[in-house]
């Protein structure tokens, strides 16, 4: 199984900070915090983490001072920074001091998963394609083709493969029907939704536990469905 993502958010706005949280955690990031500088430059320093989200105003220390120390101590850890301000200066600034990437508040968390997703590509490419991959009770290999469910192996076809790489590799992301068709499909065999409709029914009822109440790939009313790996 492939070693959940670290990342490692300083902020100092609890509901920011808890709601990233969550949303990171449920993606399947593995997620550590901290509430103000000194605690997030400790934490960044002894632990072993994949990518570093940094607010810039911060309690006991700022972000830049903080980007600028763990740049020169791990220099290839990618670090995302968020401000409540949008000049052309802070936001120079922070990528001066070798920040990877800076999202202004308020921010999509569709917009920073995007952004993560695109640095996890970029830094660590050898992961963009999933041939492995776990969630729940649920075990895919998809090099082989094989899936297994608390142990005993599930038959899938291999549009339902497709779909499910195809959601776990946009996990957190809100997938549109006709994204689905066009990737999946494509758009020359002309299906319909309710053909991803059917897809999704039938693979919902060989992962989920309650298949009416999806945990896993989730109903986003009008629009389409939402992959979750946590539990």
């Amino acid at each position: 199984m492939e070693k959940r993502k670290h990342i490692l958010i300083v902020e100092d706005d609890q509901s920011i900070l808890f709601g990233l949280q969550d949303i990171l955690e449920d993606t399947g990031y593995k997620i550590s915090t901290a509430l103000n500088g000194i605690e997030g430059l400790k934490l960044a320093k002894e632990n072993t983490i994949d990518l570093l989200v940094l607010d810039i105003m911060l309690p006991g220390m700022n972000g830049i001072d903080i980007c600028k120390i763990i740049k020169k101590e791990k220099f290839g850890l990618p670090i995302i920074m968020l401000s409540a301000k949008n000049s052309d200066l802070d936001k120079i600034s922070g990528l001066d001091y070798g920040a990877d990437d800076y999202i202004t508040k308020p921010f999509s968390l569709s917009e920073l998963l995007a952004r993560i997703r695109a640095i996890f590509r970029r830094v660590y490419p050898e992961n963009v394609t999933q041939k492995y991959f776990a969630f729940g009770n649920v075990n895919v290999d998809f090099e082989k083709m094989e899936a297994f469910v608390n142990g005993k192996e599930i038959k899938f076809t291999r549009t339902e493969f497709a779909i499910l790489e195809y959601f776990i590799n946009r996990a957190g992301e809100v997938i549109h029907r006709h994204e689905l068709l066009n990737n999946i499909w494509g758009y020359k065999k002309n299906p319909s939704t309710r053909t991803v409709d059917t897809f999704i029914l039938e693979i919902r009822k060989k992962i989920e536990k309650i298949p009416s109440r999806p945990k896993h790939i989730v109903s986003i009313s009008g629009v389409g469905y939402r992959f979750v790996s946590g539990n």
